[in-house]
């Protein structure tokens, strides 16, 4: 038979669904009588106690069904959890958007002012991150990681990158990557960044799970020139001079 535990308080939620069934269900079956008898005789703090074999399953897969403990049930008494009686610990998805995630850093090169025309290198500088906090009394590690970079040229031309890119040698500006953009028209923008996070939590050292849902972090936004290039024209042997004008 089913049963469904009232939600935990504080915004923390149980990731199962529980059943159970009688351990003795008085035909003979796989208990004998005479165990069964003293089973249900540990059920005695209150009139018609019995004990029974506690299930659960994980709530997204509600056929996965694995056996927990046995405990007394009696009539018009909630039972408790089964695993020693209290809430499971889960940390949430408000609880994860609550976190002091730093936001990435957002880079841009060639710097303040970039040429209409040129390959302009964008790119988030995230860092994984972790935080030490208590859910219900107990502790709780939770670290985050970056998944997705969304990035906002300014110009209306925007992309979300699960790479965040990365900074170019000087020597090497003007090159096309995968997070850069070329800017049409001349103009001042405003280029901005939001991270996507995802995070998971281990509780007093136990195995790592992870937490539904993520958080979007945005980064303090750049401001970018964009100029248009002019061409000269000098009448410099470039030749008989490698130093001169325009060379």
């Amino acid at each position: 038979m089913e049963y469904k535990f009232p939600e935990p308080p504080n915004g923390v939620s149980d990731p199962y669904v529980y059943s159970y069934k009688p351990a003795c269900d008085g035909t003979g079956g796989p208990t004998p009588v005479r165990m069964c008898q003293k089973l249900n005789a540990q059920c005695s703090a209150q009139p018609k106690g019995q004990m029974v074999l506690w299930f659960r399953a994980p709530a997204a897969s509600p056929t996965a069904w694995v056996s927990q403990d046995l405990s007394c049930m009696y009539d018009g008494v909630p039972p408790e959890r089964p695993g020693g009686g209290g809430a499971v610990v889960v940390v949430t998805e408000r609880q994860l958007r609550e976190l002091p995630i730093v936001p990435a850093g957002l880079g841009v090169q060639p710097g303040r002012h970039t040429l209409r025309g040129a390959e302009t290198n964008v790119y988030a500088e995230p860092a994984q991150q972790s935080f030490r906090v208590s859910v219900l009394g107990r502790g709780v590690e939770v670290r985050v990681r970056p998944v997705e970079h969304r990035f906002d040229y300014g110009d209306g031309a925007s992309l979300a990158s699960a790479a965040p890119g990365g900074p170019l040698p000087e020597e090497r500006w003007g090159e096309r990557t995968a997070t850069g953009h070329v800017y049409r028209a001349t103009g001042d923008y405003t280029v901005g960044l939001v991270t996507v996070f995802a995070g998971e939590f281990s509780v007093e050292g136990g195995p790592w799970q992870p937490i539904a849902g993520t958080a979007l972090v945005p980064s303090r936004p750049r401001e970018v020139s964009v100029w248009r290039s002019e061409v000269h024209l000098y009448a410099e042997d470039c030749n008989a001079n490698p130093r001169g004008e325009g060379c």
